[in-house]
């Protein structure tokens, strides 16, 4: 089969409000036919909680500990829940939904897509594999979360390792163009994320953390290698072009463009409109 080429970045790690313009102006590029499809990944600097588009952030979240720990705060234009977005790889992908090789459902797509982050994973020698609900019990519990936090529970063909959720991803479709993005996780920090949430009291909380620790897990916590964020780098660059399988073209943006991403960033993603509006 013939390989199809795509554009590859490397953004680097950015300002929050600037990270979720970028994905979305890489849509809009896209669904105006002006670049192929892309991949493309990106760090948070500070380091940021996002929260999903539906997210009600004044019932689920502690924005004085948010401020305490010097965090940034975004809506990402995704669904999901929280995240911390710290001591991870944070990746992009942004393709037509009339692909040939996307199909129509939304999990089926992430099926696909995902596939690069499995063969990413298993570059770094960990037996990955997709979490599928297993009873309708499991079914629901992914329709009706219980906990604001991300890393709670996997969804539909998220990548879970020896049972634990080691990725998290959102996807949003917009103008015939699909958008996933998600957090490939090098280290966390239990404590500071769980401080970043409301709860009813101290023993929820505390019986929440708890139950975390079963249910997700980093790359460093799985491997004795003490793996690095250029490794990680690497082997998900290579992942994603063997799980799509195609090529890259590296893409870098043009003033122009730079430009269309920092005034997307400051009218919407850096406004309290968007962030605090739910």
């Amino acid at each position: 089969m013939t390989k199809e080429t795509w554009y590859f970045i490397d953004s680097g790690s950015c300002p929050p409000a600037w990270n979720m313009a970028m994905d979305e102006m890489l849509m809009q590029w896209h669904s105006e036919g002006k670049i192929p499809p892309v991949v493309r990944f990106y760090g948070w600097n500070p380091a940021t909680l996002s929260v999903g588009y539906f997210q009600k952030v004044h019932k689920d979240i502690d924005f004085d500990a948010v401020q305490k720990h010097g965090l940034g705060f975004v809506r990402r234009p995704t669904g999901g829940r929280g995240v911390l977005h710290d001591k991870e790889l944070t990746y992009s992908v942004i393709v037509s939904e009339d692909h040939p090789q996307m199909p129509e459902t939304v999990t089926e797509a992430y099926r696909v897509i995902s596939e690069g982050i499995l063969e990413g994973f298993r570059k770094l020698g960990l037996h990955a594999e997709f979490s599928i609900p297993r009873t309708k019990e499991e079914e629901e519990s992914l329709k009706n979360p219980r906990s604001a936090v991300c890393f709670d529970a996997p969804s539909w063909y998220e990548l879970v390792v020896e049972g634990r959720k080691i990725a998290g991803s959102a996807q949003t479709r917009q103008k015939g163009v699909i958008l996933q993005h998600g957090s490939i996780l090098l280290e966390l920090e239990e404590d500071k994320l769980f401080d970043l949430f409301k709860y009813s009291n101290d023993r929820v909380r505390e019986r929440m953390q708890k139950g975390f620790k079963k249910k997700a897990a980093a790359i460093n916590e799985l491997t004795s290698a003490n793996v690095t964020m250029e490794q990680v780098s690497k082997a998900f660059h290579e992942g994603f072009a063997d799980g799509l399988n195609v090529n890259w073209e590296p893409c870098i943006l043009t003033e122009q463009q730079e430009k269309h991403v920092r005034e997307l960033a400051a009218e919407k993603y850096d406004t309290d409109e968007w962030n605090y509006r739910r």
